[in-house]
């Protein structure tokens, strides 16, 4: 399977893990627990855990392909939900 992830510097892990749970929530399956999220994609899957001045995100899909549409997806409401705070976002794979 392939799979994709990020370490993201921030401050606000447990606020964008939070803001992005609750706006994916209304059509997607969201899993939430204190400093983790799993968010199930038609595509894939996104694991957010919160972590002290960071977030890592984890995708795993069924098709490559998937991949770079997923990380998409993820970073433009990862930079969304941040508002003025930049974030870095470098995919591994």
């Amino acid at each position: 399977m392939p799979l994709s992830r990020v370490e993201i510097v921030t401050p606000s892990a447990e606020r964008l893990i939070n803001r992005l749970c609750k706006h994916w929530a209304h059509k997607l399956e969201v899993e939430q627990s204190d400093q983790q999220a799993t968010i199930t994609f038609a595509t894939g899957t996104c694991l957010m855990l919160a972590e002290p001045d960071k977030l890592v995100v984890a995708l795993e899909t069924l098709e490559e392909e998937h991949l770079d549409e997923l990380e998409g997806v993820v970073e433009r409401h990862l930079v969304r939900m941040a508002g003025d705070e930049e974030l870095a976002i470098v995919w591994e794979n």
